[in-house]
Order: structure tokens, then C-alpha cells, then sequence
């Protein structure tokens, strides 16, 4: 544990005002097979993906089919493959898993509580997620520090003890604007969502648009209070 601390330590000193192409050079060349990129299709991670796969082709970039998406992210998925000629990998929940969880909770329990949500959260996305996990020692996120509450502490380098994997997040300091900037200079295929008033993605039953001035998170989980907005996958 004390070598991990030092790592994290290590990168954060190196990463200290580099540019976020320069964090991905260096994560790339170093780590190769043992780190994996995970993408929900927003628009922070194709900017990511749009820049990881300018450095290499054969990266790790991978994503979460919860069965519930909307369509649209679907349509992403093709797009983004056709685009730069590679195939995300996707990781679903277990059959079993989620005859269990509808058996239980129905169709649309976890609107009942938060502890019915979480349980349909870790069926969907956290069990494929810690398999997706199994073999990386990097884990790059879009995560922005801007998007929300529960991201304002967040480090560019940090320990995910929850998944025991060592967390990079290369956007941590960018704004809404330097994204749509980003993907708009360099034609990156985005999630027509996004033109419907939808700034964060998940799936399509817990994801809506949000009115102007409302938090990005907003529209993730509303019927909840926003200090529980997190799933499962980025909680320390």
C-alpha cells in the first residue's frame, strides 16, 4: 500500500500543470496493457478517446452496456468505431444478476429508495465495472472537477480503494467550455443527447435534460438529494 501512495504521490508532482495530452503520453507509453480508459460516451470521454486513440490505436478503451441506455449512445458506440477504426469493448451485467435483481425490486424499483437504486447501480454497472478493472493498474476518467459536489476534491492522480486501482483523472480542470471547444475544432462525433439538453449520461430511466442555470448532475437520479448523485463508480 505504501508503494501506491508513493505512485500517486509521484504523478501528481509530474502532473503538476501539464497539459492533459502530455498526462496520456506518459500514461500510455508506461503503463501499455495494464491501463484502461472507461467511457460512458459523454462528451468528456470522447474527447478523451478522440485523444488516446491519436497515440495509440490499440489502447484500452472501454464502456458499460447497463441495457437500459438510451439510443442514442448506442449510436455513439458505431460512430465512435467507424470514426477511428476501432471497437470499444463492452462489459454487461450478468444474465442471472439481473433476473435476480427484477425478481426482487420489479422493473423500476430503484425509484423507491436509495438503497434499491444502488442495488440496481452495482448489478449494471459496478459488478461489470470491477471486472473490467481485473487486469489495469491505471484507470482513466473524464471526470471533471466542475461537474458536481461530490467531484470539487477530486486529484488528478488518486487511489480508488473501492476498486484498489490507481485512478487518473487528465480533465479534472476543464471546463463545459473547453470540451465543446475541443470536440468542435477536431469534428470528435459526440452524443446527440447533448443537443437535447442532456450534459451527464447514464441510462435512460435515471437521465433527463435539465432547464438553464441547473447543476450538470442535476439531471442524474433528481429524485434524489445531490450528495447521493454518484453510483458507485467514483465514490473513494
Amino acid at each position: 500500500m505504501n508503494n501506491i501512495v508513493n505512485i500517486v504521490k509521484e504523478l501528481n508532482e509530474k502532473f503538476n500543470n501539464k497539459q492533459t495530452q502530455d498526462i496520456l503520453q506518459y500514461l500510455l507509453k508506461k503503463y501499455k496493457n495494464k491501463l484502461g480508459f472507461s467511457s460512458s460516451l459523454g462528451a468528456e470521454d470522447q474527447v478523451l478517446t478522440h485523444m488516446i486513440l491519436n497515440i495509440d490505436k490499440n489502447a484500452n478503451i472501454f464502456t458499460l452496456d447497463t441495457g437500459r441506455l438510451h439510443d442514442e449512445t448506442y449510436a455513439l458506440i458505431d460512430e465512435t468505431n467507424l470514426k477511428y477504426n476501432t471497437k470499444l469493448n463492452v462489459f454487461f451485467p450478468q444474465s442471472q444478476a439481473i433476473e435476480n435483481l427484477y425478481n426482487t425490486q420489479g422493473i423500476n424499483g430503484f425509484y423507491e429508495s436509495i438503497e434499491k437504486r444502488k442495488a440496481c447501480c452495482f448489478v449494471r454497472k459496478i459488478e461489470p465495472l470491477q471486472r473490467a478493472l481485473q487486469s489495469i493498474d491505471i484507470w482513466i476518467t473524464g471526470l471533471r472537477a466542475s461537474q458536481s459536489i461530490t467531484r470539487e476534491n477530486l486529484k488528478i492522480v488518486e487511489y480508488d480503494a473501492n476498486h484498489k486501482t490507481i485512478k487518473v483523472n487528465p480533465l479534472l480542470f476543464w471546463s463545459e467550455d473547453d470540451i465543446w471547444k475541443f470536440i468542435k475544432e477536431n469534428k470528435i462525433p459526440y452524443n446527440k443527447l447533448h443537443d437535447k439538453g442532456f450534459p451527464s449520461l447514464g441510462c435512460s430511466p435515471c437521465t433527463r435534460a435539465i432547464k438553464n442555470g441547473e447543476d450538470v448532475r442535476s439531471g442524474r437520479w433528481w429524485w434524489e438529494n445531490p450528495e447521493h448523485k454518484e453510483c458507485g463508480l467514483h465514490i473513494k
